[in-house]
């Protein structure tokens, strides 16, 4: 019986050694293919040093391309196409506090808004399938930026929204 276990384990040990393949060819073709392109580099230094050179055309864009908001006042503000999904509507600049891929979300931080005083609204961004809690809505941009400083206390990502429409 012990010759058994002794000649099973010694035929356990061969298989697993046998079966074992090296790396080594592997490592091999890797280095191999790394020294062909370090001397294809190195043999055609001119070709680097013409591409290193070429510099892109600079390209007029017309008065209209330019953003609608001004940034005078160093004050950033997204403008994105929204529409309302809830609420009393939105003027042009808004306080944007929370943004969710799913309406439940928003909805849930539009309720915790109401009951703190806030005329909330919820509002979806087409482009990116997200939907942008609302805390306050201004006319101009200077209420909005301050509105957004005092919102920044408790929702530090609060950011500036510009609706064109």
């Amino acid at each position: 019986m012990k010759k058994y276990m002794v000649l099973c384990a010694g035929l356990c040990a061969a298989m697993a050694f046998t079966s074992c393949k090296s790396s080594e060819s592997a490592y091999k073709k890797a280095y191999e293919k790394a020294k062909a392109q370090e001397t294809a580099q190195q043999t055609t230094p001119e070709t680097a040093q013409t591409e290193a050179n070429v510099v892109a055309p600079l390209v007029d864009r017309p008065a209209t391309d330019t953003q609608v908001v001004d940034n005078v006042d160093n004050v950033q503000v997204r403008q994105e196409r929204v529409s309302l999904v809830n609420g009393s509507g939105l003027k042009h600049f808004s306080v944007v506090v929370g943004s969710f891929s799913l309406k439940a979300n928003a909805d849930g931080l539009q309720q915790k808004l109401r009951e703190a005083g806030y005329d909330a609204q919820v509002v979806k961004n087409e482009d990116r399938n997200m939907y942008r809690v609302v805390a306050a809505t201004f006319d101009s941009k200077a209420d909005a930026a301050a509105s957004r400083n005092e919102f920044r206390a408790k929702y530090p990502d609060a950011w500036l929204l510009y609706n064109a429409q």
